[in-house]
């Protein structure tokens, strides 16, 4: 950039300039030019709806942030560079990096905090159609780790809804709805009232424009009748202040449109029905050792000329609110029916009701070193956390039907059903987190994984590096993301030991040197430890609840002949129950003769093959549908519909093939895919119908597979040959 490119941009925004000028050193003002000029180098192509520079936007945060929230040059700077390091978030690039530690060197590591901060609220998606619209106000709060964060927020809203009339009008209704519902009570909170006061007006006038335009027609018909009555209601009280020598100065406030709109709507009274449409604000200019002695002065004043109504008194001068809002409040009867608010305090009470915090601990010297910097921020800190502890007090009443509301120690907040587990929570937090979780503190008590969990509770949760899910673990949640990361879990563990298990029964048989191929030992191993499959009787090997010298022992005598009466036995059995008739088709299923002749297909739900338990379920108009006896569906026909049950076998001499689907997970590359390609075509010499995998954006990729196979037994094959590629996390059969 040029010199004279420089001065042309910093002359397009005098404004900020000059309150920056007005209020810092010129060291300060250095820096913030070059903010500008930086953050211009940044924004340049950038525009707003209306065609104006991007930069526009930043630059009147910042002349906000200085001039109507009080905050300093660090703050200042950050305004101005937010949406420059918000854009370069999003680019994903590594130029974000450089960025900062650009901003580092030439503004500070509080500018860095503050506008890394900011970066992060704008990530943050608020729902305004939750009926938890307060949750979500306290969890914005909850985000802003430098309180200073939160304040720049709201001077962006501001800014935002001051310019509202450029953005499309699905914008304008979600963003004021955003600012009536969070942003402003955000600003109550920090006792900023004129803040407050502006976005719920701006809001309320685009919201409910029918309404605005009708109080503000009223305000203008009644402004010179209210004129008169105030011009004689302080002439007495002006005497008075005069003859006492107390020096002063009257300011009428007329309510917001929004509190008249809000106060007309839950009174469901007309405009004429709200009485206290303005206050009067008696500021007395006094040192601050004088000013509680000259408030309850004027106050005697006051109640000697008007009568008070007592029950209306505030005193917030012996004991201030929490964000430092100092003043007397005192309402009197003016006659002919009508009450008058009277709001009395000094000159600093006042600018602190005016800009709430920042400008309470600006008398107090927050510019004058580090310390009382770091007071103003602390009690900045302790009013978030007001907030958020205020939060969780509004969870005594069950918020919705079946749930319930749970925060964590940095007050983040959580929804789950009710009778919902610790566990549950730190699945809901992150999976690793659920998977490691060994207990943890409800309340600040230790618990152990399964205990309930109740509205309110701040929960912490502990991790242990060697812990796993087990099995009990599906008893103990109840979300659904829980069980699912469990099953998964296990599914995944089940591979691994099925994996090992087949890799330690090939090194033994080859080391015994028996004449029978690993299938056929298997088989002969399956039936007699009553396992199903090949992969449950690994498991059981890798687990070590097989010991494989036992093992040895069967085969051998299945070999030698000595099991002979034993095979002869198991055989007649497998005769019995695969009684054969005629062939219905060609995927080689074949049903009980007492059922010859029906139709019959697969069910879709659960896709069962050659091998799988299964059983026949009779439909109205399908014939029979056969399932796999682990089917979803399995408990519900079997429950419901006994009669419609029907034994079916496979044949075991049968010919066909059976497409089953292999879910996957897999590092994000291409040569992964391809070598599970190569693996199942060319090595297993299986036909493959389909592959579908995708990045999840974390430098994996996930998908399935669909096989042609003729039995379970090739599955068991084709998930182990699978597992064993270099860069393959996950393999596991899935219904469909």
């Amino acid at each position: 950039m040029t010199e004279e490119e420089r001065n042309k941009v910093l002359e397009r925004y005098a404004a900020l300039r000059k309150a920056v000028s007005d209020a810092f050193s010129e060291t300060s003002q250095r820096l913030v030019d070059d903010a500008i000029t930086y953050a211009w180098e940044q924004t340049a192509e950038l525009v707003r709806y209306d065609g104006s520079p991007l930069l526009d936007h930043d630059v009147e945060v910042a002349r906000i942030v200085v001039s109507e929230v009080g905050l300093g040059r660090n703050s200042t700077i950050s305004a101005i560079l937010h949406d420059s390091v918000r854009i370069a978030a999003r680019r994903n690039d590594g130029s974000l990096e450089k960025m900062l530690d650009l901003i580092h060197d030439r503004f500070g590591d509080e500018v860095v905090g503050i506008v890394v901060g900011l970066s992060n609220i704008s990530e943050l998606k608020l729902n305004t159609h939750s009926e938890q619209a307060s949750n979500f106000r306290d969890l914005l709060v909850a985000y802003s780790e430098d309180p200073r964060v939160i304040l720049i927020k709201l001077a962006d809203r501001l800014e935002v809804m001051r310019s509202l009339a450029m953005f499309p009008e699905n914008k304008r209704l979600k963003k004021s709805w955003e600012s009536m519902n969070l942003y402003a009570q955000i600003a109550h909170k920090l006792g900023l009232y004129n803040i407050k006061s502006e976005l719920e007006d701006l809001a309320l006038s685009w919201l409910e424009p029918e309404g605005y335009r009708h109080i503000c027609g009223k305000l203008k018909e009644s402004e010179q009748e209210r004129t008169d009555f105030i011009a004689r209601f302080i002439e007495p009280i002006k005497k008075r202040l005069n003859a006492e020598g107390i020096r002063y100065h009257i300011k009428s406030r007329t309510k917001s449109i929004y509190s008249i709109w809000n106060k007309m709507r839950k009174q469901n009274v007309p405009f004429e029905g709200v009485y206290d449409i303005f206050a009067i604000r008696i500021i007395i200019d006094c040192p601050q050792v004088q000013e509680k002695t000259q408030c309850w002065t004027v106050y005697s004043i006051v109640s000697d000329i008007y009568t008070p109504n007592t029950e209306r008194m505030r005193d917030w001068i012996t004991i201030p609110k929490s964000n430092g809002y100092e003043s007397l409040h005192t309402t009197v009867s003016a006659g002919d029916g009508k009450w008058v608010e009277i709001q009395i305090r000094s000159e600093r009470m006042d600018d602190v009701a005016e800009l709430g915090i920042a400008a309470h601990w600006r008398y107090k010297g927050v510019n004058q070193g580090a310390r009382t910097s770091e007071q103003w921020l602390q009690r900045l800190r302790e009013l978030m956390e007001e907030t958020k502890e205020g939060i969780a007090e509004r969870f005594d009443a069950k918020p919705a039907s079946d749930e319930i509301f749970v925060f964590t120690p940095n007050g983040d907040i959580r929804k789950l059903p009710e009778g919902a587990s610790l566990l549950d929570f730190a699945f809901d937090i992150h999976t690793n987190l659920g998977a490691t979780c060994s207990g943890g503190k409800v309340n600040g008590r230790a618990v152990p994984i399964r205990e309930p969990l109740k509205n309110g509770d701040i929960v912490e949760i502990f991790t242990q590096k060697n812990q796993t899910p087990k099995a009990d673990w599906l008893n103990i949640v109840v979300t659904s993301k829980a069980r699912s990361k469990i099953k998964s879990f296990l599914r995944e563990e089940q591979a691994k030991n099925a994996r090992l298990g087949r890799e330690e029964l090939e090194r033994k048989l080859k080391n015994w040197k028996l004449p029978k191929s690993i299938d056929e030992a298997v088989a002969y191993l399956c039936k007699y430890y009553k396992q199903r499959t090949g992969t449950a009787l690994y498991e059981l090997i890798a687990t070590e609840k097989i010991d494989l010298a036992v093992a040895k022992e069967v085969l051998l005598k299945w070999i030698s002949g000595e099991a002979d009466e034993e095979r002869r036995a198991a055989e007649a059995e497998r005769r019995r129950a695969s009684v054969t008739t005629t062939e219905r088709s060609s995927d080689a299923l074949i049903i009980d003769e007492s059922i010859n002749n029906i139709v019959y297909k697969l069910a879709k739900c659960c896709n069962p093959i050659k091998g799988d338990d299964i059983f026949g379920f009779i439909t109205v108009n399908s014939g029979i549908t056969i399932h796999r006896s682990d089917c979803p569906n399995a408990r519900r026909m079997k429950e419901n519909y006994p009669y419609r049950i029907r034994e079916v076998r496979w044949r075991e001499q049968a010919q066909g093939s059976f497409r089953v689907t292999i879910a996957v997970t897999v590092r994000d590359s291409a040569g992964v895919i391809t070598q599970i390609t190569e693996t199942v075509s060319r090595d297993l010499k299986l036909n493959m119908r389909s592959i579908k995998i995708a990045s999840r954006g974390d430098g994996t990729a996930a998908g399935t597979i669909s096989v042609e196979v003729p039995s379970t037994g090739t599955v068991d094959s084709l998930i182990y040959a699978i597992m064993r590629i270099k860069g393959v996390q996950r393999a596991w059969r899935v219904n469909n």
